[in-house]
């Protein structure tokens, strides 16, 4: 009997009670991997430890024949190879990007998918074609309303087939604030295969989703988009029947690079007593960053560690921050969270929903102070 697509793609679930982490999660972990936390130190992430997340195959990708295609609502279609887009004016931009599910195996109940923590971020400087540029060329008719982006990776989400897409709309694909662009570039070098080799799209300040892979085709459409990415997934609801509010916009976010160093298994760290400096980056999609606190008891108390002044030019990358701590025999849990312009916070407690999106809990992370001089074993 041939198998139909509902049979090998189930539907979305949240985890049982005391469910543990499934081998499909596993198998999703396996080919997604986050930003190893020792690796904020770098303003630019480097490539190879930036986080990645695949929904489907890496699709095979020639750049020599590779076409991006534009068309819809404009008045002049395009189809363009890398040698024309190359031939356009290029722009630089240093973007943190985060994924939309990042944190989602920290709620209870946990969402069944990636089960990311809190990895799933790095800062990469991409260059490439202002979309806005392009669109400009093409000309937009008055009847576009939203900007639709294929990429090449295909697969099956939820009984459906589908290559991935996501649409912007046109105010956005269209605007200068922030800068969308089409990029062939990943830190001075061609992107990667897993980082959608030979064209993507980066759009400053959105969650991952929105940043379509492998892009062959903008489409500029007269209604709003709902395809499966757009309409079913990466929507915030509490139940399955609720339509929804769609991801759009990173929420605010500060992450501490673990002090000291790691138990193996656990990751636990370990620090000797005395002044600890503690460090991190923090960012928002939603405007610039301008605090950042730091805990040492779980968010017991707070005090306000030291913001680097912003990055000269790179609005939509992460900022430093800085803080001395001064460690005491014992067990701590330390902490960090950013607030942004407009007033966003991170969270002690985290509001649920059912696709784990826009987590943005403050971290916690555990730290046990020794009062063993090196390489003994910790006092009784």
């Amino acid at each position: 009997m041939a198998a139909r697509l509902g049979e090998v793609s189930a539907p979305a679930r949240v985890a049982g009670p005391d469910e543990g982490v499934t081998v499909e999660e596993l198998a999703l972990a396996a080919r997604n991997h986050g930003l190893p936390l020792e690796a904020l130190r770098y303003d630019v992430t480097p490539p190879g430890l930036h986080y990645v997340l695949t929904h489907y195959d890496i699709p095979a990708t020639d750049a020599g024949g590779w076409r991006l295609t534009v068309g819809g609502e404009v008045r002049e279609p395009l189809v363009l190879d890398l040698d024309a887009l190359r031939a356009r004016p290029a722009v630089t931009r240093r973007v943190t990007m985060e994924c939309a599910g990042n944190g989602r195996a920290l709620l209870s109940p946990r969402p069944v998918s990636q089960p990311w923590l809190v990895e799933a971020v790095g800062t990469a400087e991409w260059t490439g074609v202002p979309l806005r540029v392009l669109l400009a060329e093409a000309g937009v008719r008055p009847a576009a309303v939203e900007a639709v982006f294929t990429g090449a990776d295909h697969g099956v989400e939820r009984g459906v087939e589908q290559d991935y897409r996501r649409s912007l709309p046109l105010a956005v694909a269209t605007g200068d604030d922030p800068e969308v662009l089409v990029a062939y570039a990943m830190n001075g070098a061609p992107l990667p295969p897993q980082h959608g080799h030979p064209l993507r799209l980066v759009v400053p300040g959105w969650y991952g989703m929105a940043q379509v892979k492998w892009l062959r085709d903008i489409t500029l459409a007269d209604r709003p988009f709902t395809g499966f990415q757009q309409a079913v997934a990466y929507r915030l609801r509490q139940s399955p029947e609720e339509a929804g509010e769609p991801v759009t916009r990173i929420a605010p976010r500060a992450l501490l690079l673990p002090p000291g160093f790691p138990d193996f298994m656990s990751r636990v760290r370990v620090v000797r007593p005395g002044e600890v400096h503690l460090e991190g980056r923090a960012w928002s999609g939603h405007a610039p960053v301008t605090r950042v606190e730091v805990s040492a008891d779980g968010g017991g108390s707070w005090r306000e560690a030291e913001l680097d002044p912003p990055q000269a030019g790179h609005p939509w990358a992460w900022r430093h921050w800085r803080h001395r701590w001064t460690a005491v025999p014992g067990r701590h849990v330390l902490s960090a969270r950013a607030t942004d312009a407009r007033g966003r916070t991170q969270p002690l407690d985290q509001p649920w929903n059912r696709g784990g999106f826009a987590v943005n809990l403050v971290q916690r992370v555990e730290v046990h102070c020794l009062d063993g001089a090196p390489g003994e074993p910790a006092g009784p």
